[in-house]
């Protein structure tokens, strides 16, 4: 017997305006559960303001209090919640959640060809088109033509995985055409085949002087304040409870902060028994996790414990990396951010690149994702070159920190 299908997520909305809505999270428990949700509802644009976890290992509660849009698509938004859950399955006619015996397949892979007229904020208009649509961009080739033309190669998976049919492309050309007008010139999608799926998915080494000078992996002596984030404060306790480890952090809030402790957690492979995450006056946050190891004892490895801390505090106060270089005569903006082991990167970055660029009328020249390794983790690796035009008219610094405070949630 279990959880009734339409019980396992619900939403309640505020009754007053401003006041968040809470998602409720009622399942069989699964590792890298709570990773898998905040991902998520930070992908539907949602930000977290006080969370509460509870698993015996078995059965979880999860409770989520959210803020964001008037647009939120909370159907949607619930679809795509139960789906992470564990699978459903039928009995008597009515379903009921049970778990998973195998792990999903991967996912197709489309290359989305688009030709087009340049013009201001035109490749973020696309991103949010794409995202609208939940194609997930794996990676992407743009590069402007002499003449003011553009050529976009997205290489997309499809949530819905519909895109192999006649009606999902020409709702995708629709949206494209409705946003770009007459600047398209032509788009076509096509599924690759395996062997261009595996180059696209390959992941390649940066240079040493990138990843040393520009994006280390570990954390500098010194960081300008304004592209980390500040106070991070983690201590670990194995006192307080007879059976986990009390890991409290106190940190500033910022865009997908749940997420970014739920996905180091789900590498080292720990799990929750028991949190509690909420926000306090000016954007501090408090969390507290009842955690153990995957053989269900708590972590007394003081080498373990500083190597997880460590990770928790450099994602924390670094969870994404920024940089603005000199290519010679050009500048190029440099991003990247961690991959889950399982192969999940985090969502709407290319989006928030974008719209940071589009907001400091800064024109793009050519742009590419690719995952790249650094040291023995894998990143998603956003390089864009900057149309200077005359000449640079936003000074370096300023992308920089419109980037990084975009990224972050701080653009307000």
């Amino acid at each position: 017997m279990g959880i009734l299908y339409d019980d396992v997520v619900i939403i309640r909305h505020s009754e007053k305006e401003g006041d968040p809505a809470v998602i409720t999270v009622n399942c069989p428990d699964k590792t890298g559960l709570g990773c898998d949700l905040c991902r998520i509802i930070l992908f539907f644009g949602l930000s977290i303001v006080r969370g509460d976890v509870s698993t015996d290992g078995k059965w979880c509660y999860i409770v989520f209090s959210v803020v964001g849009k008037s647009t939120t698509r909370w159907g949607l938004l619930k679809k795509r919640l139960v789906g992470a859950c564990p699978s459903c399955s039928s009995a008597s006619g009515i379903s009921y959640y049970t778990a998973e015996l195998q792990p999903p397949r991967p996912p197709d892979v489309f290359l989305l060809k688009l030709a087009c007229h340049d013009r201001k904020g035109l490749l973020h208009d696309v991103t949010g088109v794409l995202c609208e649509l939940e194609l997930t961009i794996k990676k992407v080739k743009v590069s402007t033509t002499p003449d003011g033309r553009v050529m976009d190669l997205f290489f997309v998976t499809d949530t819905r995985e519909l895109l192999h049919t006649n009606k999902r492309k020409e709702d995708t050309y629709d949206h494209l055409r409705a946003v770009m007008g007459n600047s398209m010139i032509s788009c076509d999608i096509e599924m690759v085949g395996p062997e261009i799926t595996a180059c696209s998915a390959e992941s390649s080494f940066l240079p040493t002087a990138i990843t040393e000078n520009i994006l280390p992996l570990q954390m500098p002596d010194e960081l300008p304040s304004s592209l980390t984030s500040t106070s991070v404060s983690v201590i670990m306790d194995n006192l307080l409870s007879p059976a986990h480890t009390l890991v409290q952090i106190v940190c500033q809030d910022h865009k997908g902060l749940l997420y970014d402790i739920m996905r180091t957690l789900k590498d080292y492979n720990i799990q929750i028994s028991y949190g509690r995450f909420y926000i306090k006056h000016r954007r501090t946050c408090e969390i507290d996790l009842f955690i153990m190891q995957a053989d269900g004892k708590k972590i007394v490895d003081p080498n373990k414990q500083k190597a997880l801390s460590s990770r928790l505090e450099m994602e924390l106060v670094r969870p994404l990396r920024v940089a603005v270089v000199s290519r010679g005569p050009d500048t190029e903006l440099m991003v990247a951010n961690p991959v889950e082991l399982s192969g999940k990167g985090r969502p709407l970055v290319f989006h928030d690149i974008t719209l940071a660029l589009t907001m400091l009328n800064s024109c793009i020249f050519s742009a590419e994702i690719r995952r790249r390794m650094i040291g023995d983790r894998e990143f998603e690796v956003y390089r864009v070159l900057l149309d200077e035009g005359e000449g640079l008219a936003v000074p370096r610094r300023k992308i920089e920190e419109q980037v990084w405070k975009m990224l972050m949630g701080w653009e307000q």
